[in-house]
């Protein structure tokens, strides 16, 4: 009987720690997928900074952010350097990641 409730213990922390990999694992691709929508809104506005594609700079991040599912929080652009910071939320907590387009220096 005691090697039965190890062996049910033992499954139940394998089972607590499997989840808690599966949830951390998750929050890394979201980060990685939200920072992937940051560099595509800051690309998107710093190509319309400088003529490339058409439109106010930061309305085309905000139309990228929209299409990538995240909302845009912040947006600055500096000559043809368009600095953009996008949100979402993962598991009802706020996440973030910005990014920074434009030519070489």
């Amino acid at each position: 009987m005691a090697g039965a409730v190890a062996a049910v213990g033992l499954v139940a922390c394998a089972a607590a720690v499997t989840a808690g990999f599966v949830t951390v694992g998750s929050a890394a691709v979201f980060g990685q997928r939200l920072a992937g929508i940051a560099d595509a809104a800051a690309l998107a506005a710093a190509d319309a900074a400088s003529g490339a594609v058409q439109g106010v700079p930061c309305e085309v991040a905000e139309m990228m952010a929209d299409a990538g599912g995240a909302e845009l929080a912040e947006c600055a652009v500096d000559g043809l350097i368009a600095t953009v910071t996008v949100s979402s939320t993962f598991a009802h907590l706020p996440a973030a990641a910005s990014a920074r387009a434009g030519p070489p220096p």
